[in-house]
């Protein structure tokens, strides 16, 4: 995914532009596998989870209102992937660079986007401990959540404010004292590792030990019908592993990247290469999870299926509705 004619040609740089030029293959096939396969799927099951659930509005549950948000992030992440798979500014094509318009809008979309993820995640945790410890006080009730759910979206796009700052301050004259002064990229890859990591990490670390805690306590209300179907601690559990595993090499060579620019030091060409690729294979994990999680959803929540097929039977018989429905509908009245 980036030009090896930095390299000179003479022999003792041939094994550094044979590993370049293996690299430049891994990202390639990697690129192409996720333009077939990931990014129609994405789309297509997003899309899917987020007008199944709006069309069945009576039937949300809370968890269902923290997909759709996470869905609604999912789509933004899936669309970006092309943009940048196709546009790097490491290839000899690419439209845009660090400086660009285009990119820093790109940047900003995705990190909101993946502020709105990991917040969505961590407070779908505290919000299953809370109805598991508190059935039927409704502090998680869907109308809470959706209001919940335009917080995040809020505080995402708060939160990348400093990122876009930065952006902006490149392009004024470095004369104004203020930008001058802000012109620090590392600090705000720093900002983002701490709010879009570091602190989501723990809160879904505390939460997932008050559920554990609580599991474990057998009450009386453990019969309560009004409870969480049980497939939503197992929906829990494989939603809070699978977005940690794909977005935690993301921030940690983003750290380990903002540590080294940091310090100054002038890695050699080999480090600064392997660093490059990992970058972008950590970011190929990021972008799948835009993929992923709707399958999770799709396959694990019990109530899916069902809803998809009244969404489907809906669109297939109309505003009338099916004939069978009419009948009965008659029968009733009769």
């Amino acid at each position: 995914m980036w030009s090896c004619e930095t390299l000179n040609n003479s022999t003792d740089h041939s094994e550094d532009q044979h590993l370049c030029h293996d690299f430049h293959l891994v990202l390639s096939v990697f690129s192409l596998l996720y333009l077939i396969i990931c990014f129609p799927i994405g789309l297509c099951y997003n899309g899917l989870l987020v007008l199944v659930n709006l069309y069945n509005k009576a039937t949300m549950t809370m968890p269902d209102v923290y997909f759709v948000n996470i869905a609604i992030a999912g789509l933004i992440i899936n669309a970006l992937a092309p943009m940048y798979l196709l546009g790097l500014a490491n290839t000899d094509w690419a439209i845009w660079n660090s400086n660009n318009e285009v990119y820093i809008t790109l940047l900003i979309l995705f990190n909101v986007s993946s502020l709105v993820t990991m917040y969505s995640t961590t407070l779908l945790s505290l919000d299953y401990y809370i109805e598991r410890a508190l059935p039927r006080t409704y502090m998680s009730s869907v109308y809470n959540t959706k209001h919940v759910c335009g917080f995040i979206w809020g505080g995402a796009m708060l939160t990348s404010f400093s990122s876009l700052l930065f952006y902006v301050c490149n392009h004024v004259s470095t004369k104004i004292i203020e930008c001058s002064k802000m012109q620090n990229k590392e600090a705000a890859d720093a900002i983002m590792v701490f709010i879009g990591y570091v602190v989501p990490a723990i809160a879904v670390l505390y939460a997932l030990i008050l559920i554990l805690r609580i599991r474990k306590e057998a009450t009386p209300l453990d019969q309560d019908t009004g409870r969480l179907d049980p497939s939503v601690h197992r929906l829990l559990i494989a939603t809070v592993c699978t977005q940690f595993t794909l977005w935690t090499p993301y921030y940690v060579i983003l750290l380990v990247s903002t540590f080294t620019n940091a310090q100054g030091r002038i890695a050699d060409e080999n480090y600064s290469r392997i660093l490059h690729f990992t970058k972008i294979l950590s970011k190929f994990l990021a972008f799948s999870s835009s993929f992923v999680m709707p399958l999770l959803y799709r396959y694990i929540n019990k109530n899916f299926p069902n809803k998809l097929r009244r969404l489907l039977k809906k669109m297939h018989c109309g505003n009338q509705g099916c004939s069978h429905e009419r009948t009965v509908v008659q029968q009733v009245m009769t």
